[in-house]
This record gives C-alpha cells, sequence and structure tokens, in this order.
C-alpha cells in the first residue's frame, strides 16, 4: 500500500489525475479499511480543485481511524481552501497532537494564522517550517514578510536575499527588497529592486507603483 501511495503522490503532482483516480480506486477496492486510499483521494480532489467534495473522503478516512495525522492536515488543507481558516487551524493543531511534524504542517499554520490576523503565530509557524525544510522558497518569503510586517527588517531582509539566491526570478522578494530600501531612504537601491521586479515580471503593479512614486520624488 505505501508503494502504491508514493505513486498516486507522484501522479497527482505530476497532475496526472485520471491515472491517480484510477489507481486510488483500486487500492480502495483491494484495502477498504485502510485509512491511506481515503486520504490520497480527499488530497487529489484539492489538487482537481475540488475541495468540497474532498471532505467526505477525510471523513471517512477518520471513521476508520480518528487520528490519522495525514487525513486531519488534508482535512485542514480542504477547509482553508474553502475559506474556512479558524477550523483549519484546528485541524492543523490536531494533526501536530497525533504525530505529525513536517514544513508543510508549519506553512499551513503560518497561512491560516495570518489570515485570522496572528501575526505572532504566524511568524512562529513560517519559521518553524523553514528550519524543517530549508529549502521551502515558499514558506521562507512568507516568513519574511511577516518579519517585515512586525517591523524587524534587518531580519526580513536577509531572508528576501535568501529566497532570491534560492530562485532568482523571484521578482516579489526584489519588490519587498526595495520597500525596505525606500523605508530606509535608500532611493538608489530601492530604484533597482523595484526596476529588477518589473523585469522579472512586467505586470507587477505594486513595483511599478514603487518605480513612479520614486520617480516623482525626483
Amino acid at each position: 500500500m505505501d508503494h502504491t501511495m508514493e505513486q498516486v503522490q507522484r501522479l497527482i503532482a505530476e497532475k496526472k489525475y485520471e491515472q491517480a483516480a484510477a489507481t486510488l480506486d483500486k487500492a480502495i477496492s483491494e484495502h477498504p479499511d485502510d485509512p491511506a486510499g481515503y486520504t490520497n483521494f480527499g488530497n487529489l480532489l484539492i489538487a482537481m480543485g475540488e475541495s468540497s467534495r474532498s471532505l467526505a473522503f477525510f471523513e471517512k478516512a477518520l471513521s476508520i481511524n480518528p487520528a490519522y495525522a495525514s487525513a486531519v492536515f488534508g482535512y485542514g488543507n480542504a477547509l482553508f481552501e474553502l475559506g474556512q481558516h479558524k477550523e483549519a487551524l484546528t485541524r492543523f493543531s490536531d494533526a501536530q497532537k497525533f504525530g505529525l511534524d513536517n514544513g508543510d504542517l508549519f506553512y499551513m499554520i503560518g497561512r491560516s494564522a495570518l489570515e485570522l490576523g496572528h501575526s505572532g503565530q504566524a511568524l512562529a509557524a513560517f519559521q518553524r517550517a523553514v528550519e524543517l525544510n530549508t529549502k521551502d522558497v515558499e514558506a521562507r518569503f512568507q516568513y519574511a514578510l511577516v518579519l517585515a510586517r512586525l517591523g524587524d527588517l534587518d531580519t526580513a531582509e536577509k531572508q528576501f536575499k535568501t529566497v532570491i539566491d534560492a530562485d532568482p526570478s523571484h521578482a516579489d522578494s526584489f519588490y519587498n527588497l526595495g520597500v525596505i530600501a525606500t523605508f530606509r531612504d535608500n532611493k538608489d537601491k530601492a530604484h533597482g529592486f523595484f526596476e529588477k521586479a518589473l523585469e522579472l515580471n512586467p505586470h507587477h503593479m505594486l513595483a511599478a507603483n514603487g518605480l513612479s512614486t520614486l520617480n516623482k520624488g525626483k
């Protein structure tokens, strides 16, 4: 079953949804009392943009094993996609209690906390996500954003630069470095960062506005 679920996860990542569904149908019919099949079918439906349909599969998995952390986490993901952020955060906390401890979990805790306006909780969660998975560029970017929002510009700047080291095409990080440089009244530096963001993404309206504001101030 483990090998089959790994295959399914690979198919989902490759967006081969029909193949993943067929594989899961077979796995569930052969192992109807294993929560893994229902959990992964729920994950498949989220990937397909059908989060509301996925809930029934997570509920089925949890009816078999109420402490199945992967199903609890998946349920939280579905609720998050449906805009039920408070309920999602509760599920993510439960998944942690049931033994889940990875970067993806803390990233979603951070995102849920942000949606609820809990900046301190979000900061701690994103920091933990980065500690658990140093290669997670999006978690690091979100960590940097919260740092900047809370006024820790020095640490935020370092994190944005680390994001760019990992992904030199990350326009949003260049934009935010421009914002930090503007706040420090380093207009030449800010100008360069905004221009770089626009070079990478010509439709980056925030960078265009930042550049326009700088030019008006000359």
